[in-house]
C-alpha cells in the first residue's frame, strides 16, 4: 500500500502544488516567456499616411499577421506577450485600404517607441539631454586643468 502509494506521489512529478491548492503560487515547471506576432511602436503607427500604397505600409509596419483571402482590404497586426504562461499584454491594429491606398486604420493604443524611452530616461538620470557639443564628463575635467 504504502510502494503504490509512493510510486503515484513519484509518477506525479511534473504536477505543482497549484494543482491541489488553487491559492498557492506555482513551483516547479518553469514557462517561457512568449512574444508572438507584430510589435508595433507609437512611432510606426504615427508614419502612416493615408494614401499610401500597400507596400509603403508594409514597409513601415511590417508583413500583417493577419491577411484575409476574403478580405483583401483589411490587414490586421496582432501582438500578445505572455509571461509565466499567463498573457499580460494583448494588442491589435487593423490597416484598411481602398483601391489599394490606405483608407484608415485603428486598433488599441501602441506603447512608445525604445527611443524614445531611452530619451526620457535620460533626461530624467542626468537631468537634460547631452547634445553633439557637450563636452561630456572627461571635456569637463579637462577645462578644469587646462585652466
Amino acid at each position: 500500500m504504502f510502494a503504490v502509494a509512493l510510486a503515484s506521489l513519484l509518477s506525479s512529478g511534473c504536477q505543482t502544488l497549484e494543482t491541489y491548492i488553487p491559492t498557492m503560487r506555482s513551483f516547479g515547471v518553469y514557462k517561457l516567456d512568449i512574444n508572438q506576432g507584430n510589435y508595433l511602436s507609437q512611432d510606426m503607427v504615427d508614419k502612416l499616411k493615408v494614401g499610401q500604397s500597400r507596400q509603403q505600409v508594409r514597409l513601415v509596419l511590417g508583413t500583417a499577421l493577419i491577411t484575409s483571402a476574403f478580405r483583401d482590404n483589411r490587414w490586421d497586426y496582432v501582438y500578445e506577450f505572455s509571461r509565466q504562461g499567463k498573457v499580460s499584454e494583448h494588442r491589435q491594429f487593423s490597416v484598411f485600404f481602398v483601391d489599394d491606398k490606405l483608407a484608415r486604420w485603428e486598433g488599441d493604443e501602441m506603447p512608445v517607441s525604445a527611443a524614445e524611452l531611452n530619451k526620457v530616461a535620460a533626461s530624467k538620470s542626468l537631468g537634460h539631454i547631452p547634445s553633439a557639443d557637450d563636452p561630456g564628463f572627461f571635456g569637463w575635467f579637462w577645462d578644469i586643468f587646462k585652466r
